[in-house]
C-alpha cells in the first residue's frame, strides 16, 4: 500500500559516539549501511564488543519512541515464547530506544543469515513458513494486552475497500504523468499499458467490490522476504515490527504468500501457497472461509492500487521499480484464476 513519507535514498551517517555512549557496547569499528529495505534505515555496526544491527526509525508514521517501545516489548515476549526475533538492547537508563538529535534509534544483535524468496523454499519450507506466520499471530494474541487494542478483538476490520471511482480518478491522473513524460522509457511504457489494462479489468468488476473484512487480530503488519532472515534452512529471525498493529489477521497471510510466492512473469506457485495457507490456518486457527474472504479482499485492495507508480511519478522514487513487472502482472493472472487462487488458501 502506498505509504505517505519516503526517506531519502542515501542514508545519512548516525552519531555512533553518542549513541553508543547509551549502550554497553564498545567503541566502534565500523558502520555499514545495509541497502535492504524501503522504509527506516539499518547500519551493520561493529565495535569492539561485537556485531550489531543499528536501526534509524526515520519514517514518520512509525518513528514515535512510545510506539517503538511497545513493538520492543512484544517482540521481547515473543523471544520468550520460542518466536524467532531479535529483540534491542536495553540502554543505560533501561530504555530500549535511543534519541539523540531528535531521531529514534534502536541498537539489535546482529543476526547472521540471509532472505529467502518463495522460490528459493521446498514445498515442505513453505509449509514452514505459513506455520511460523500462524505462530506469530497466536502468540500475538497471547503477549498483547486486549486494553492495548486499537479494533475490537471480533469482528469486521471497519475500514472501507478501494472505492472504484477513486481508483478511476487516478488512474486517468497516473496515465496524465505518463503523457507528460518525454521521451517515453520502457517503464513509461509498461506503465501505460498496465493501467489502460486495470481500467478495463475495474470495469468489468466494480460489482465485486467487497464488505469490511473478516476478524481482526495483532499482526506483524509487514510479513515479506526481506523481513525475514534464514539461517540455512530454517528462520533465525523475523525483523521489522514498525507495523505492528490491529488488523485482519487472514488477510496478513494472504499479501505474505502474494509476495513470497510471485513468479516473475507474475503468477503465484499455487502448490506452494497451497502447503503454506495449510500450516497457517492450523497455527492461526483459521477457518477455510477466512481465508477464501481475505483473498477476495486482497485481490480487490490489489486491483486497485499504484502505490509502485505514485512513488515512480508522484515522488520521483524509483526503488520499487524492479517490482512493477510482476506486481501488476500478478493482477490480471489473479483475475483471470480467481477461483484457482481461492481454491489454494481455502482447501
Amino acid at each position: 500500500m502506498p505509504r505517505p513519507c519516503v526517506p531519502p535514498p542515501v542514508p545519512l551517517a548516525p552519531p555512533l559516539s553518542a549513541l553508543l555512549r547509551q549502550y554497553a557496547a564498545g567503541s566502534a569499528l565500523t558502520c555499514e549501511p545495509v541497502d535492504q529495505g524501503l522504509l527506516n534505515r539499518g547500519y551493520r555496526l561493529c565495535t569492539t564488543r561485537g556485531r550489531y544491527f543499528l536501526k534509524h526509525h526515520f519514517d514518520p508514521d512509525t518513528a514515535d519512541p512510545a510506539a517503538i517501545a511497545r513493538q520492543h516489548r512484544a517482540t521481547q515476549r515473543l523471544a520468550d515464547l520460542g518466536v524467532p526475533v531479535a529483540p534491542p538492547l536495553t540502554g543505560r537508563d533501561g530504555r530500549t530506544v535511543a534519541v539523540v538529535g531528535g531521531h529514534a534509534y534502536a541498537l539489535h544483535p546482529w543476526v547472521e543469515g540471509r532472505h529467502r524468496h518463495g522460490g528459493q523454499l521446498t514445498t515442505g519450507q513453505c509449509a514452514r513458513l505459513g506455520a511460523l506466520l500462524g505462530a506469530v499471530h497466536a502468540c500475538l494474541e497471547r503477549v498483547m494486552p486486549p486494553k492495548g487494542r486499537t479494533r475490537p478483538a471480533t469482528g469486521p476490520h471497519p475500514v472501507k475497500s478501494a472505492d472504484p471511482d477513486d481508483t478511476f480518478a487516478l488512474i486517468d491522473d497516473l496515465l496524465a504523468h505518463v503523457r507528460r513524460r518525454r521521451p517515453l522509457d520502457t517503464f513509461d511504457e509498461l506503465a501505460r499499458y498496465r493501467l489502460l489494462e486495470r481500467r478495463a479489468l475495474l470495469e468489468q468488476h466494480t460489482d465485486r467490490r467487497p464488505p469490511p473484512g473478516g476478524p481482526v487480530g495483532w499482526v506483524h503488519g509487514d510479513f515479506h522476504p526481506f523481513n525475514l532472515l534464514y539461517r540455512g534452512d530454517a528462520p533465525a529471525a523475523i525483523v521489522d515490527w514498525d507495523r505492528l498493529g490491529v488488523q485482519p489477521r487472514a488477510e496478513e497471510a494472504v499479501r505474505a504468500a502474494a509476495i513470497f510466492f510471485v513468479r516473475p512473469v507474475g503468477t503465484l506457485d499455487l502448490p506452494k501457497v497451497r502447503a503454506y495457507a495449510r500450516a497457517y490456518r492450523r497455527a492461526a486457527g483459521a477457518t477455510p472461509s477466512e481465508l477464501a474472504a481475505a483473498v477476495h479482499r486482497v485481490w480487490w485492495e490489489r486491483l486497485n492500487d499504484f502505490w509502485m507508480l505514485r512513488w515512480h511519478y508522484e515522488r520521483g522514487d524509483t526503488r520499487a521499480d524492479p517490482q512493477f513487472p510482476a506486481a501488476s502482472a500478478l493482477v490480471v493472472w489473479w483475475t483471470r484464476e480467481y477461483d484457482a487462487v481461492c481454491g489454494a488458501f481455502a482447501e
